[in-house]
């Protein structure tokens, strides 16, 4: 007969045993799904001013992609070091350290989340003034994102309790509960601008309930858990040793996120300098980059995870097939949602704009920017293997390296003598390759350095 202690650390997925090609993708797919829904909240947003509040709107709103990135991408990357550190516990089949885990992680999101917001709401209109955003659109800027801010906390506090679920090998309900959050940020979004003619505050409005929404029902999920990730909010307490633990590992990973956001902020500073409608057609073609990010952001999801529990129980030699798979299943996702939005690109950049000229950028985009984006997968899913062996800070020095200061120096040399649009959007694909091989070269010499550093 089982223990209590073995039953409640029993994961819904055995990554330790077996084959983990299937497993990986199903794992992987639902978290796919539930990034793209909640990049949809934005999405929507995009969408509905730039067909109903006209160009200058649409600006507005996606002229801010960059920023809320920066925020949300932060917190994000801590939430990784949540799943790595709970994977490892399973692995470990620690049910105690599970639990304080679990309430260290959630009440952190808490306190996170809020300090963020108000940062955030005070820095909005000096941190649109150094992107560059046009005076035709900053006050419409500055009035959506600091709607978006209040609803923050609540976003934040739905990536750690997913974060929760996924540890354990649940990516279902963390996918359902964004498919309808979604849905009633679209509904939301369409009566509030439409009929009540709010404009830029209406969808600003409306992602911050469909947040608060996705934050409640995740945190319910959490309280209705019979299993060591049971969520008792009485016992909200921050274990220090625990919460270093989670910071040491998803520390470098949200550094990653933010220094990544960052270069984009300064390359959004370069869209800007070419008006409105270009910030228009960027904003509408990045929604689709951003779709894809989120495909590979499952696998890196999946390979932290896997690893971390398979590094942690000892099974070294599963890691570097689970690294494998993981790359190239995120690889053939990457590239099979390239060919749809490229193949009916008139179609999907015609849901944000009828302009003519906007689209044309847009398609501008796609063509240097999208039809590339696969190359992302090598560099993310690398770092994300060593992450899950708790090597935290060698990718984050990478990909500050790649995504930072290359792009800034491109910025400062080939864009300054040619000050283009294709010129900067060429910034992307040299930075990946140069990415990549930094990732791949790193890898290698840590694997062969340090086969497993827990044995």
């Amino acid at each position: 007969m089982k223990t209590k202690k073995e039953e409640i650390t029993k994961p819904k997925v055995d990554m330790l045993n077996g084959p983990v090609a299937m497993k990986i993708l199903l794992f992987a797919l639902p978290i796919a799904i539930s990034g793209i829904l909640q990049q949809m909240f934005n999405a929507a947003d995009v969408a509905v001013v730039g067909k109903f509040a006209g160009g200058s709107a649409l600006a507005a709103v996606g002229g801010n992609s960059p920023l809320v990135n920066l925020f949300i991408g932060a917190l994000s990357g801590l939430s990784i070091g949540t799943n790595i550190v709970i994977a490892q516990m399973i692995g470990r089949r620690d049910g105690e350290g599970i639990s304080k885990a679990v309430h260290t992680s959630m009440l952190f999101a808490v306190y996170s989340g809020v300090a963020l917001m108000a940062v955030g709401m005070a820095a909005a209109p000096v941190l649109l003034q150094l992107i560059g955003s046009p005076d035709d659109v900053i006050d419409q800027a500055t009035l959506y994102l600091r709607i978006y801010f209040i609803g923050l906390p609540f976003a934040v506090v739905y990536n750690f309790g997913a974060a929760v679920l996924r540890s354990i090998g649940d990516t279902k309900r963390p996918m359902i509960c964004l498919l309808f959050t979604g849905v009633v940020n679209l509904l939301l979004n369409l009566l509030l601008v439409i009929v009540f003619h709010l404009g830029v505050a209406g969808v600003g409005i409306a992602t911050t309930v469909a947040n608060i929404l996705s934050a409640a029902i995740i945190v319910l999920l959490l309280c209705r858990e019979e299993s060591s990730i049971h969520l008792q909010l009485s016992k909200l307490a921050i274990s220090r040793p625990i919460l270093i633990k989670i910071l040491k590992i998803g520390g470098p990973a949200a550094v990653q996120s933010m220094v990544f956001s960052i270069a984009n902020v300064s390359i959004q500073g370069g869209i800007n300098s070419f008006g409105s409608r270009t910030i228009a057609g960027s904003a509408a073609a990045l929604n689709f980059e951003v779709f894809d990010f989120y495909m590979i952001t499952a696998f890196n999801q999946a390979t932290v995870t896997f690893v971390g529990q398979n590094y942690a129980a000892g099974k070294n030699d599963r890691c570097g097939r689970i690294t494998m798979i993981c790359m190239m299943e995120a690889a053939i996702g990457v590239i099979l949602m390239i060919a749809v939005f490229f193949a009916g690109k008139n179609f999907w950049i015609g849901l944000y704009t009828s302009d003519t000229e906007i689209m044309k950028l847009a398609f501008i985009r796609m063509k240097y920017v999208l039809v590339v984006h696969f190359m992302c997968s090598v560099f993310e899913i690398l770092g994300s293997s060593l992450r899950g062996k708790g090597y935290g800070m060698t990718p984050t020095v990478i990909t500050v390296i790649g995504s930072v200061v290359f792009r800034v120096m491109w910025l400062l040399t080939v864009f300054k003598k040619s000050h283009t649009f294709i010129t900067l959007l060429l910034v992307y694909p040299a930075s990946w390759i140069f990415t990549d091989i930094m990732m791949i070269i790193a890898y290698t010499v840590i694997n062969k350095k340090s086969p497993n550093k827990n044995q």
